[in-house]
């Protein structure tokens, strides 16, 4: 089993396939995953996400990031963005409005050229001051793998019992454009199941809700990195491709496309 974990608060910066030059923020605990998703692909490996572990302290975070700032810049290094990523979902800190807040003004006193992200997978947007949070970031980044229930559940794996994609459907669409939506498409196999989000089915489907939401733009992936689940595949970089034409032909929406 493939497992990647952040060991520190602040990491990178890296380069990455759809932000360029990435700073991280990794507002979970350390060495441990905490998400309420338990994605088959996550880099972070699969887990037992019911003890949260030490989240780190606003102070903390405002602190660490302040010293590698100072640490780039003195190098003559200048990220292209900060994003709130690492091990898990960013928005179950319970501090995540307060740490936005000070992100960006830390972000406007030291590199005003840099921009702020956040990549969710959009589980607590039904909350109002989460979705006030992201509405102050430059890249609001929410997760949509698929439109359907039963893939969301077999790919996605929700901890909430009771969570339902097309009441998230729904809470994308009150940030009103003001988000980007990232896919991720793969194919392969768990537990003798066939998972494959490119079908005919699932792009019908995941174009419409697109339709619904009015994303800014989508970010169209695949896999870059081992996953957990040896069995998982990546897509060709033309069928993606092809899936971000459709897309576009179908709604207009612009999209990226990352092999």
């Amino acid at each position: 089993m493939s497992t990647m974990l952040f060991q520190d608060i602040i990491f990178g910066p890296v380069k990455s396939r759809r932000l360029g030059i990435s700073l991280g923020i990794n507002l979970l605990p350390l060495r441990k995953k905490f998400c309420s998703f338990d994605c088959l692909y996550c880099e972070c490996g699969l887990g037992d996400m019911k003890n949260r572990g030490i989240l780190p302290k606003t102070e903390q975070v405002i602190a660490a990031l302040d010293l590698k700032l100072q640490e780039l810049l003195a190098k003559g290094v200048v990220p292209d963005v900060l994003t709130f990523a690492g091990n898990g979902e960013p928005t179950l800190h319970p501090d995540f409005p307060a740490i936005v807040d000070a992100v960006v003004v830390l972000r406007d006193r030291m590199v005003p050229q840099a921009k702020v992200s956040v990549l969710s997978n959009s589980s607590r947007i039904d909350k109002a001051e989460i979705r006030a949070a992201l509405l102050k970031v430059d890249n609001n980044i929410l997760k949509l793998d698929s439109a359907l229930e039963s893939t969301v559940q077999w790919l996605n794996r929700p901890v909430k019992k009771a969570y339902s994609i097309q009441q998230q459907i729904e809470y994308m669409q009150l940030f009103e454009g003001k988000l980007i939506v990232q896919t991720l498409f793969l194919r392969g196999t768990f537990l003798g199941k066939i998972i494959d989000n490119t079908t005919e089915e699932e792009i019908t489907a995941w174009i419409e809700a697109l339709r619904k939401i009015k994303p800014f733009s989508v970010m169209i992936y695949t896999l870059d990195r081992e996953t957990p689940v040896q069995s998982l595949e990546k897509i060709p970089l033309k069928e993606l491709e092809t899936i971000a034409r459709r897309l576009r032909d179908a709604t207009g929406i612009p999209s990226t496309v990352a092999g």
